[in-house]
């Protein structure tokens, strides 16, 4: 169970602050005036008694009166009116759902005869959630691995054709792209927001990366590769950066004015295209870059150079433990929050009255909003099943029940490959331990001795251990913007973008998920073996 509570203990740690990091302030329609937000904290659990007396809540109470276990959730917020800022307050925001042994759990540190004496089993191994008294568990989900490079063989009209995919994942945003070598060996990409497929070579002149030989030496110094690179470079319909954007633009605001469709061509391609690299003007390069190696990888696979990537290697596949998913949920629900709180801070604006960031805050907003999908098992997303009912039948199927790992695949489908025991899955996940019917083979078990390995944010530690490994870094020439679309982006975001290129904030759709996960026809009760 270890594993739920170390991810959970890293999203009190890191993920919250992350979250609000990323929104940073919340703006309103009051004339030079926004809410700044700072340092969020979570106390431990507590429970507010019908005479106002706080007092400490532990596990056993919560299941006895049908109670939250959760701790108040602390933001501090600041006023800025024409420049001044108001002294920083903190309110609180709203109740955490807390797990069960994480590190805010009130049952840490106690000895074992201070667990009992608080109705506690001194073996009951934590990882899970008490909503309105129930026991929830949070699912582990297996899904495939964001942000690389995955090449398959496809079919468009009868003609065997090579696909690279990538799902390029950022801030709960999900953006799959793909490039496809169709017939003529002519390659195609397409990305979320754009209908139909664009020409790699008009997509790499819109990106910066604009002569004949830069574009080839960004693919490959392979001559059968060059080959094909030729063929494409002969059927191009652009020649320079600025026909390539306006070729975009009649794609994606067709019958608009030509200027707006300049504006909406780049901010398509800033914002839709490898969200995962940037969405900066100066990110271009790198996803130009990250195109081009796309694109080899699919010549690779047509010239045998290259095998199909296997999707149900474990090295393509990545999970999803609370703490991620709790960061899911509240990055969503954190977002309704700050719509609420610039509501009423326009609200009571308009009568008058002092901006007082304790008075406008509404906590119930935020509690409702986290304890909900917990409850249902319906998360942010369309995913549902999500989190279950704890099967406490015996310790040993709660034990079972915590390491569970559920596949988003549908279960009406064949799926065969997905559901056979796969040579990678040896010592990670257990071969026998998987129900019959619908469910076999996509409801699965850790290993008795897995060990889970966990990503980093620590990106300068990262380089430095590469750097210190001889790996050269690549210095990339960034192109200068045409004049014609430099005003254009002048115009649109002013200045800094184009000479200093300050970050701009996500577009409003960053929380879309367009994959509908349904775990709903899986048991509640949380047993595997229901009929």
């Amino acid at each position: 169970m270890q594993h739920h509570i170390d991810s959970f203990n890293k999203f009190i740690d890191y993920g919250l602050q992350k979250i609000i990091d990323e929104q940073r302030i919340i703006e309103t329609d009051i004339e030079d005036t926004y809410l700044k937000l700072g340092k969020i904290r979570v106390e431990h659990p507590v429970v507010k008694e019908a005479d106002g007396a706080i007092e400490k809540l532990y596990p056993n109470e919560g299941r006895l009166r049908n109670l939250s276990y959760s701790g108040p959730l602390y933001l501090e917020m600041s006023v800025v009116k024409d420049g001044i800022e108001s002294e920083a307050m903190e309110a609180k925001i709203g109740q955490l759902p807390v797990m069960v042994k994480s590190k805010i759990c009130n049952l840490l540190g106690l000895s074992e005869v201070e667990k009992v004496r608080y109705g506690e089993d001194p073996l009951d191994p934590g990882g899970y959630f008490i909503i309105g008294g129930t026991e929830r568990v949070v699912m582990t989900l297996e899904d495939l691995a964001p942000n690389k490079i995955l090449v398959e063989f496809g079919e468009r009209y009868g003609d065997e054709i090579e696909v690279a995919k990538v799902f390029s994942q950022k801030r709960g945003y999900r953006a799959l792209v793909i490039v496809e070598r169709g017939r003529k060996s002519l390659l195609e990409v397409s990305f979320p927001s754009i209908s139909g497929r664009v020409y790699f070579i008009t997509l790499m002149r819109a990106l910066g990366i604009v002569t004949d030989e830069d574009i080839v030496n960004a693919v490959s110094s392979d001559p059968e590769i060059i080959k094909f690179m030729l063929e494409n470079l002969e059927e191009a319909e652009v020649e320079t950066q600025e026909e390539a954007i306006e070729k975009i633009g009649a794609r994606v605001a067709a019958g608009q004015a030509k200027e707006y469709q300049i504006k909406r061509a780049n901010y398509v391609i800033d914002r839709y295209l490898f969200p995962h690299l940037g969405n900066d003007v100066r990110d271009r390069v790198s996803k130009a870059h990250f195109l081009a190696r796309m694109a080899e990888s699919c010549f690779e696979l047509a010239l045998k150079k290259r095998t199909e990537d296997d999707k149900d290697h474990y090295a393509n596949k990545r999970l999803k433990l609370a703490g991620d998913l709790m960061e899911d949920l509240f990055r969503v629900s954190f977002n309704r929050l700050a719509r609420d709180i610039k509501y009423q801070l326009e609200r009571a604006n308009m009568r008058n009255r002092e901006l007082n960031v304790a008075t406008i805050v509404r906590a119930d907003v935020l509690t409702d909003r986290l304890q909900h999908p917990l409850a249902t098992g319906n998360w942010v997303g369309g995913r549902t099943g999500v989190s279950q009912l704890l099967d406490r039948n015996d310790y040993i199927s709660t034990l079972s029940h915590l390491r569970r790992v559920i596949s988003p695949l549908s279960r009406a489908q064949p799926h065969f490959e997905a559901r056979d025991l796969h040579a990678t899955q040896w010592g990670r996940l257990c071969p026998s331990e998987t129900p019959e019917g619908p469910n076999c083979g996509l409801v699965k078990n850790f290993a008795e001795m897995v060990e889970l390995s966990t990503g980093t944010e620590e990106i300068e530690n990262m380089k430095k251990i590469l750097y210190d490994l001889n790996v050269e870094k690549v210095v990339v020439k960034v192109p200068e913007i045409p004049a014609k679309i430099k005003e254009i982006l002048l115009d649109e975001f002013g200045e800094e973008i184009v000479e200093e290129f300050e970050e701009t904030p996500e577009p409003e759709t960053k929380f879309k998920d367009d994959d509908f996960y349904d775990y709903s026809d899986m048991d509640d009760s949380g047993s595997m073996y229901g009929d």
